[in-house]
Order: structure tokens, then C-alpha cells, then sequence
């Protein structure tokens, strides 16, 4: 059956594009989902932290931002959500031009494997999240101009909160302290191989030419993807990526 996508125009990362949703994912698989965050406000006493986790190149700070704005152009049927990404989360620019960390048995400096989960200051993402379930809080964002932290950049006064990131749901020392703060959870899985190319595409729309893009995921990337899909808890819900863009409710996983 042919698919009938909308087109949209937005704010990403700090960058304009064209994104594409079609009609049934946003009938039957985006709003169910903020049906159910509203519906968890209405039962908590406190703001709703919930989680979009999956590997990297599956599509999350665009889904995020236009879950955003869904909730707010159906404000009259859902509660407003604020979408939120862990990227302000790594360590600083300096840090890692100066900090070594074990990678395949060899030392590396951290920006060389930057966006690893290892680069990200765990610790304060979790205290920024607690403070995020209480009243509120400054919340630091990743300026890709300067390619760095800025910190406290946003302030988030909002009700739902909508965090997403590679390693959320992650099963390791550190991750596992962020991952029992989510009241609700979403994993976006996808074929490697896909994610390959559109990441590899990513790093050449970027300025980088095939043989760099192609270097940087055989080093970075690719292990990262592994981690992600191979060592993450399971979600509340379950959406596989496909090849098209479109999006796919996993059968028996959050119903």
C-alpha cells in the first residue's frame, strides 16, 4: 500500500531541513505515544521524564523535535511535551583535547572517539535529570558551530520532558543510574547497515569527503552502533527505523 508522507519544515540541531513523517506513523504510533505521556501526568505528582534512546544515525533529535511540535499543534488532545537532547552532556571540548581513554587496547585521546559513551559526564547528565523531576532546571545543549558545551543554555520549567540520546537505555556502570530515571521509555532499532549509510552520508553533507566519512565510522560509529543495540534495556515501546524513513511499532512491545 502506497505511503502518504507529510513534509516538514524544521529546526534541527540548529539547522533548517525538510523532514518527512508519514500520516499512519503520526496516527497511529506518534500520538498514541503522547496519549500515553499525558495520560502519565494526569497519574504523577511530578514532571514525566520520558526516554527516546536508540543507536546513532536512527533519526532521534529530528523525532524529538517533532514530537515537540506535534504536542503543541494538538495541544487540544495532548499535553505539551519538551524535547531535550543529552549531547550538552559530553565533556567539554578542552577535557578531551587532553584526556586519553582505552580504546581496543590502545590509548586515545576522548575527542577521538567523540560521541563513544565514555564522553559523556554521566554523573551530571544524572543529577540534571533528577533536578528536571522536581521543579525544573538549566539544562546544557551541544553548539555544532563551536562544536562544544554550552552549559545551562536552556531553561526547562515544562511538565513532560522528552530526553533523547545513543545511551539512555544502556546497560553499563553509570548508564544504568540514568536509565531508572525514565517514567517511560521508546528504542528506536535499525538494520547497521542502514544506519551506515546514512551516517556515512551525514558526515559527507557535512564537508567530509567518502573516504573520511567511511574512516570515521569504521573507528567511531560503527562500535557504538554495536553498543547500542546489542547492550540496551528494554523499552516501554519498540519502533524500528526502515529503509524508506518511515517508522514501525514492533509487535508486543508497549500495548
Amino acid at each position: 500500500m502506497e505511503k502518504n508522507f507529510l513534509t516538514y519544515n524544521m529546526e534541527v540541531n540548529g539547522l533548517w531541513q525538510e523532514v518527512k513523517f508519514s500520516e499512519a506513523n503520526v496516527e497511529e504510533i506518534f500520538m498514541p505515544f503522547l496519549r500515553e505521556l499525558t495520560d502519565l501526568k494526569m497519574t504523577m505528582d511530578r514532571k514525566v521524564i520520558a526516554y527516546l534512546a536508540g543507536p546513532p544515525g536512527v533519526g532521534k533529535s529530528t523525532l524529538a523535535q517533532f514530537l515537540e511540535r506535534l504536542s503543541r499543534e494538538r495541544s487540544n488532545e495532548v499535553d505539551k511535551v519538551r524535547a531535550l537532547g543529552i549531547d550538552g552532556y559530553h565533556y567539554t571540548a578542552a577535557y578531551m583535547n587532553i584526556t586519553n581513554i582505552e580504546r581496543d587496547g590502545e590509548q586515545v585521546l576522548m575527542r577521538d572517539i567523540k560521541g563513544a559513551s565514555e564522553t559523556f559526564d554521566m554523573d551530571l547528565l544524572v543529577d540534571k535529570i533528577r533536578e528536571l523531576r522536581q521543579e525544573g532546571t538549566d539544562w546544557n545543549i551541544y553548539d555544532r558551530k563551536i562544536h562544544d558545551v554550552l552549559p545551562d543554555y536552556l531553561s526547562v520549567e515544562d511538565d513532560i520532558l522528552l530526553i533523547e540520546g545513543n545511551y539512555l537505555l544502556l546497560k553499563e556502570a553509570g548508564w544504568t543510574n540514568v536509565r531508572v530515571l525514565s517514567d517511560y521509555s521508546v528504542f528506536i532499532e535499525a538494520e547497521p547497515q542502514l544506519l551506515r549509510e546514512r551516517l556515512i552520508n551525514r558526515k559527507v553533507a557535512g564537508g567530509k569527503s567518502r573516504e573520511e566519512a567511511e574512516r570515521f565510522f569504521d573507528f567511531s560509529d560503527s562500535k557504538n552502533i554495536e553498543r547500542v543495540l546489542n547492550n540496551s534495556a528494554r523499552a516501554d515501546e519498540t519502533w524500528k527505523l526502515l529503509s524508506d524513513g518511515d517508522l514501525e511499532k514492533q509487535l508486543g512491545i508497549g500495548n
